[in-house]
């Protein structure tokens, strides 16, 4: 890559809004979960991408990122945090020994999710 092409991409991203920016690292980091818990599968305990670790990792960085920064998500933040309560419940489901409440994976940041 070139320095011009670097710097354009730069001052694009630059551009881009603080509440997009975390909008797309959220929505990124859902998918990542859902794929790790086996949620695009029609067979989530069969799913060659089954790791619930790996889930671990990035649900409770998801929920470090919404909770720092929903002051800044406006209108966004309500269903980013139905979709990370819907990853942190469906963790806990394919689970075969759940967390305590308030144990589960963000759940340090996000209190205890039923």
């Amino acid at each position: 890559m070139t320095e011009d092409a670097q710097a354009g991409d730069v001052r694009d991203l630059a551009d881009v809004p603080a509440v997009e920016v975390i909008s797309r690292a959220a929505v990124m980091l859902m998918s990542s979960a859902a794929e790790k818990l086996g949620l695009g599968s029609p067979n989530p305990d069969e799913s060659d991408h089954l790791d619930l670790d790996e889930a671990r990792r990035v649900i409770t960085a998801l929920a470090g990122l919404v909770t720092a920064s929903v002051e800044y998500l406006g209108p966004h933040a309500g269903p980013i945090r139905e979709g990370l309560q819907a990853l942190q419940r469906a963790f806990r489901e394919a689970s075969l020994h759940p967390d305590e409440p308030g144990k589960g994976p963000g759940e340090k940041f996000t209190g205890p999710v039923n």
